[in-house]
């Protein structure tokens, strides 16, 4: 983890000692490869009309990819391995307001796991190229899911629960 100082802090924001990590026994599956070399380049939320990026899963894992070709989106867990951990309220916008970390989207969290809803659009080998990301270029790829499956139960009809 990455030391952070006081001079690093905005207005209002709050910072503890975390406790000592336990393994969760996470493994990185692959890199993602964006255009995005400092968190100032990164969007604030992916964009789905954004540039192409790349995650590159590690070659024993190209046969899990089998079948993501029938999905349009995907959903893209990430390791923000450079963010800090120990802020738990944030001025995010650097105008004062504060904010709990829980209630934002920050990659500053306790557990820098980022979220990405990414457009897919092709397939090769063990790479996927996708549009949506929002996190800097060799970030560690944690899992990749779509967005829906078969085996996704429908949403309740909204009339049936109206009637």
């Amino acid at each position: 983890m990455t030391r952070h100082d006081s001079k690093d802090l905005r207005a209002n924001e709050v910072v503890i000692d975390p406790p000592k990590a336990r393994d969760a026994g996470l493994m990185f599956v692959g890199l993602v490869r964006t255009p995005f070399t400092t968190r100032d380049l990164c969007p604030r939320q992916g964009r789905l009309d954004g540039p192409d990026c790349r995650l590159e899963l590690e070659p024993d894992w190209e046969s899990a990819l089998e079948g993501i070709e029938r999905f349009d989106h995907l959903d893209v867990l990430y390791w923000l391995h450079e963010s800090r951990r120990d802020l738990v309220a944030q001025s995010p916008r650097n105008d004062g307001t504060t904010t709990g970390t829980f209630a934002l989207r920050s990659p500053v969290r306790p557990n820098p796991i980022g979220l990405s809803r990414v457009r897919l659009i092709r397939r090769e080998g063990p790479v996927l190229i996708v549009k949506g990301l929002d996190c800097l270029d060799k970030t560690p790829l944690l899992d990749i899911k779509p967005e829906r499956c078969a085996y996704t139960p429908p949403a309740p009809d909204k009339a049936a629960d109206t009637a």
